[in-house]
């Protein structure tokens, strides 16, 4: 199939690219390099160095003889990203491409706006695109479970059916999310459901968990091909933070209590939950929901589980409990259905099958990179203000 990746610089955008490619897909990807942007502003960096994009296409040509192509450009600017669809021509996009963390979103007004702004256009964009140019195409957009809160009742993949007042309907599952991020997912969900009603797209929403994981079969033909490893407290994952904490026997950070309950799933099994719905595409018109997660945990028990698997291989490893700058309930019900990927033949690898052991080795692969200051929260749900800007005062 003809493929069109956006964000294909990213986490998950590049391994994506690769496995697509390898498995004999004609690959595009598009990336404006924002993300390596954030890291400029944050004084951050991915502990793993990763080549810039274009090396990274030349080392995969040269590795496995398969192509990439790569264009550079800003999906919110529709003056580059139209021609791109028009020249592609393709069969599904897989739409990676917007800001992806919450504290990011959470830092101040700006940061708010820009996430937002940012994530909603870019998600236009890409719709008017496939209306006007490629109505068949099948979008496969990259949602997240965090859409959805922490109801008392079992989450359902996207939809429930309700009776009220003696009627009935099934309706889009009820919506309550935890930061602007998350909000702005939610409105991207809206616009793409409204979409495929009016004008007949069809579009798989993945209702993403956390995602964890160094290592694909792609990943390891040559170092240079490795995709980012974020661990800092913006963009760093709960457990990518714990990890390295652990190697570097800082304590882990543990936000309140540790209570709070999420999916996640390893970063083989998004690439392969994204191929299956890219073989299985929705129908005409359909906005099919996905929950896209193989495992539940609370932080707490990831936290007790690098604990265990650390002082396995020798390391001291500690627990602290901090204040949680997030607002979120700590003691919760969480009960999520992911049956649908699992009904199209996902077959999942779990935490505990050697993976905690086996990202611990990289980490300490290159642990003289570890820069500890980076991994404490700064960002505050309660506050406004920037609290990475130094504040002025009357003595300023």
């Amino acid at each position: 199939m003809r493929v069109l990746i956006l964000g294909g610089d990213g986490y998950l955008g590049w391994p994506t690219a690769m496995y697509l490619s390898a498995r004999g897909h004609e690959v595009a990807v598009v990336d404006n390099m924002a993300r390596r942007g954030y890291d400029n502003e944050l004084g951050a960096e991915s502990l793993v160095p990763i080549a810039s994009l274009q090396e990274r296409v030349a080392i995969w040509e040269a590795v496995t003889g398969y192509k990439i192509a790569a264009h550079i450009g800003d999906i919110c600017d529709y003056t580059f990203f139209e021609p791109v669809v028009q020249d592609v021509q393709p069969e599904a996009i897989i739409h990676y491409g917007e800001q992806r963390a919450a504290p990011y979103s959470m830092i101040d007004r700006r940061h708010a706006v820009y996430t937002q702004t940012n994530n909603v256009a870019g998600t236009l964009n890409v719709l008017y695109a496939i209306a006007d140019h490629v109505p068949a195409c099948h979008l496969i957009k990259l949602g997240t479970m965090g859409e959805y809160g922490t109801p008392n009742i079992d989450i359902e993949e996207g939809y429930i059916t309700i009776t009220h007042k003696g009627r009935t309907d099934t309706l889009p599952y009820p919506k309550m999310p935890g930061s602007w991020y998350h909000a702005s997912k939610v409105h991207d969900s809206v616009n793409i459901h409204f979409a495929c009603r009016i004008w007949g797209l069809r579009a798989t929403d993945l209702n993403q968990g956390v995602v964890y994981g160094v290592d694909t079969e792609e990943i390891r033909l040559d170092e240079r091909l490795r995709t980012r490893f974020d661990y800092d407290g913006v963009f760093g994952t709960v457990l990518n933070r714990f990890l390295v904490q652990a190697v570097a026997e800082v304590p882990l950070t543990v936000y309140g209590e540790g209570g709070q309950t999420r999916g996640f799933l390893d970063i083989r099994d998004t690439l392969a939950c994204v191929e299956l719905a890219m073989l299985n595409p929705a129908g005409p018109g359909e906005f099919r929901v996905f929950n896209q997660f193989t495992e539940q945990f609370s932080v707490l028990e990831l936290a007790r589980a690098v604990e265990e698997t650390g002082r396995e291989l020798g390391l001291d490893v500690q627990i602290n409990h901090l204040p949680n700058p997030r607002v979120e309930k700590e003691a919760h019900y969480y009960n999520a259905v992911n049956t649908s990927l699992l009904s199209l033949g996902l077959k999942p690898h779990y935490l505990n099958d050697t993976l905690l052991e086996s990202v611990i080795h990289v980490v300490q692969r290159y642990r003289h990179l570890i820069k500890p200051h980076l991994i404490m929260p700064q960002v505050n749900w309660r506050e406004t203000g920037n609290p990475l800007v130094k504040k002025e005062t009357a003595a300023d």
